[in-house]
């Protein structure tokens, strides 16, 4: 038996049992223990695996490139960045881009517009294209009759790609699907939002108003959501294969 389907025996074992995750947590636990921790295995792991919520804080701000790769340097590194929100928050309200009454999911995203350049935010934004596509790949009548309903152009891209889902998924859920898109793979949004439109088709399909769709999927049942999350990484995979490096 090779070392990769003994490993993948391993796993299914773990999992069968009651365990999940107990060897992917191990590995993880390896590479942290390194001095200069490898952005690019963490960057693979997150893609392949759901981090464990003990180390999520970390492998995200590591991966964001806000702490270092380097150990030593975080506590001195955190409290710059501590000093550089201010900074950028004070600019922001001094602009008066933000002001109490912002909700904090759009501080963020400004803040970020502000760090990156790219203030005030530009109108381009290509994944609903990408959302259609896949869509009528899964369920070509679906799309089709959001189409027919004047849907397509109205449904909630801001809060599904702009917010990434934000507002919409719970915190259990949603930190898996920022899992994948901290690790770079901001297309696992797309198959969130045809996971969402499939696992609802019989109530999108019943609703004839572009109105009335727009917003039931504005807020989605929110019992559904792990399933959803769990079958859109399985779409994922589906259709943009696994990471080639190994964690």
């Amino acid at each position: 038996m090779t070392e990769d389907s003994q490993r993948n025996f391993r796993s299914v074992y773990y999992e069968k049992v009651g365990f999940r995750g107990v060897e992917e947590k191990k590995s993880l636990e390896i590479l942290l223990k390194d001095d200069c921790l490898d952005v690019e295995k963490l960057c693979t792991f997150s893609q392949r695996f759901p981090l464990p919520s003990m180390y999520r804080a970390l492998v995200w701000k590591v991966l964001l490139g806000i702490l270092p790769p380097h150990h030593e340097s975080h506590a001195q590194v955190m409290m710059y960045r501590k000093e550089q929100y201010s900074d950028v928050l004070h600019a922001l309200e001094v602009i008066r881009f933000i002001s109490d009454a912002t909700p904090q999911v759009e501080v963020y995203l400004y803040m970020h517009r502000l760090e990156s350049g790219k203030l005030p935010r530009s109108p381009s934004f290509p994944l609903p294209k990408a959302f259609e596509q896949y869509l009528n790949l899964e369920d070509s009548r679906l799309l089709s009759h959001l189409k027919a309903s004047s849907a397509v152009s109205k449904l909630p891209y801001d809060l599904w790609f702009k917010r990434c889902f934000a507002g919409c998924l719970p915190e259990s859920s949603l930190q898996r699907v920022w899992d994948k898109v901290i690790s770079g793979s901001c297309k696992i949004l797309v198959f969130v939002a045809v996971e969402i439109l499939l696992t609802f088709k019989i109530k999108v399909t019943a609703l004839n108003s572009a109105e009335k769709i727009t917003k039931f999927l504005e807020n989605i049942p929110q019992d559904s959501s792990d399933a959803i999350v769990s079958k859109a990484i399985d779409l994922w995979h589906k259709h943009c294969g696994n990471p080639v490096h190994s964690a």
